[in-house]
């Protein structure tokens, strides 16, 4: 197979031509003529095109949550005995009962001073929530192991 002569070529004898042969106004100059590289021009001149080729180019996806166990209602603990005061119920072991899941709420912080031995219902619960309530002589009733 025998090359062409680097000097012998189109492109080296069209050097100083201001075109190279291709025209005089702007041809073969890129994308130009195409309305811009890749994704060019989708939100502009090539929106029809977008709309029907990728209607769900623009746009985000919805936020995912990291902890899909949300917490949407929570209740202190110094707020226990207002709450028993209006909700709770004395069980057959005469322990004073309060159930918040049944309230409505998903977990129990430990902010306040527990003042009553209550035994509390509730989803998930904090550490500190946990001790000042077993100090105070209560206990927390609960279905799954205590979280932060």
């Amino acid at each position: 197979m025998r090359l062409m002569a680097t000097r012998l070529r189109k492109s080296r004898r069209q050097r100083g031509s201001r075109y190279c042969g291709w025209g005089q106004v702007g041809q073969h100059r890129q994308a130009g003529g195409r309305g811009g590289v890749g994704g060019a021009g989708k939100h502009k001149h090539f929106w029809i095109r977008t709309v029907i080729e990728e209607p769900n180019h623009f746009g985000h996806d919805t936020f995912k949550f990291l902890n899909l166990n949300s917490v949407s209602k929570w209740i202190n603990v110094g707020q226990l005995d207002s709450l028993y005061a209006r909700h709770g119920s004395i069980k057959e072991n005469k322990k004073a009962f309060l159930n918040l899941t049944s309230l409505g709420y998903h977990k129990l912080l430990g902010a306040g001073i527990v003042r009553s031995a209550l035994s509390i219902r509730i989803e998930k619960f904090s550490r500190a929530a946990k001790e000042k309530v077993e100090s105070s002589g209560g206990e927390i009733i609960s279905n799954e192991n205590y979280t932060e």
